[in-house]
């Protein structure tokens, strides 16, 4: 059963993102993931004024005749969200907890594929993988693709970023675009992502609150892991605590950063303080920009 709190928060959500995604960034949308889809289609003999870069060398070198591959664009796009609700998804600082943000995230990712009629699908994960919706179209699946984000309450607590790909490159036996919203607090999953880079359109939603990074002096503060279950006492007052933390936090940064630009992953940093809007949309410019 769903709880009213719940369905407020889902109709709350899709009065908001219905709107938003109406008016600014249907076309976005569009362009940004065109040609995602392409899939090779037939041989065929060539001819003058075709691209001499289609020109499939074996079958020349067989046939003794020049040869070019065509592909063709399918309209029809999948698109799945891996959403990682683990312990520390469950923090927020500000208006709203990272998971709550990742719900609108999605919610408005998913609105803006049924509009082009994409498939949406959804991975909730945390140390495993635990609810899994195939791709389907229509608005009534995307209104339960966030009430599962929502109200899910997970079994685990910590994050295996490893688990979750690994699932996606075993369900998704097409090309598919694939968003991963997480706060990446894990490590030992590059050889997966690399995998998954290659296979699928694999986008990075990262998700960040600015008290996990910036800590006020607060003096002596006790904090639990949310993944984990310990507990710590940390002396906010110190400035070298708060620099450390600081420190560990922009390298932390640094090296996820470098992963990514590794597989030519694309990246959203996305910050609860902020409004999600303006890096997503930057996201859509920057992927049109890149498609022409």
């Amino acid at each position: 059963m769903i709880s009213k709190e719940i369905l407020k928060k889902v109709r709350k959500i899709q009065y908001k993102i219905s709107k938003i995604s109406n008016e600014l960034m249907s076309g976005q949308y569009t362009s940004a993931f065109k040609g995602v889809g392409i899939e090779f289609d037939e041989v065929r003999e060539y001819v003058p004024g075709d691209d001499v870069r289609s020109i499939d060398w074996n079958v020349t070198a067989r046939s003794g005749s020049p040869y070019i591959k065509r592909f063709a664009e399918e309209r029809e796009l999948t698109v799945m969200l891996a959403i990682d609700l683990s312990g520390s998804q469950r923090f927020g600082s500000v208006a709203s907890l990272k998971s709550e943000l990742a719900a609108e995230i999605s919610a408005l990712l998913a609105f803006l594929a049924i509009k082009n009629n994409d498939k949406v699908g959804l991975l909730i994960f945390s140390d495993e993988c635990e609810k899994y919706l195939p791709p389907q179209k229509g608005r009534r699946h995307v209104l339960r693709v966030i009430r599962e984000i929502l109200g899910y309450q997970p079994r685990g607590t910590g994050t295996r970023i490893e688990e979750a790909l690994k699932f996606i490159n075993k369900v998704l036996k097409h090309r598919s675009i694939v968003f991963l919203v997480s706060d990446f607090l894990d490590d030992n999953f590059e050889r997966t992502l690399g995998i998954t880079a290659r296979r699928h359109d694999l986008v990075a939603v990262r998700i960040k609150d600015p008290k996990e990074i910036d800590l006020p002096d607060l003096g002596l503060i006790e904090f639990q892991d949310n993944e984990t279950g310990r507990s710590v006492l940390v002396d906010t007052s110190a400035g070298k605590n708060r620099e450390l933390i600081r420190l560990n936090a922009a390298r932390r940064d640094e090296l996820l950063a470098k992963l990514l630009r590794r597989y030519k992953v694309d990246l959203i940093n996305i910050d609860t303080d902020r409004s999600y809007l303006e890096p997503i949309q930057k996201f859509f410019k920057l992927r049109e920009r890149r498609m022409r």
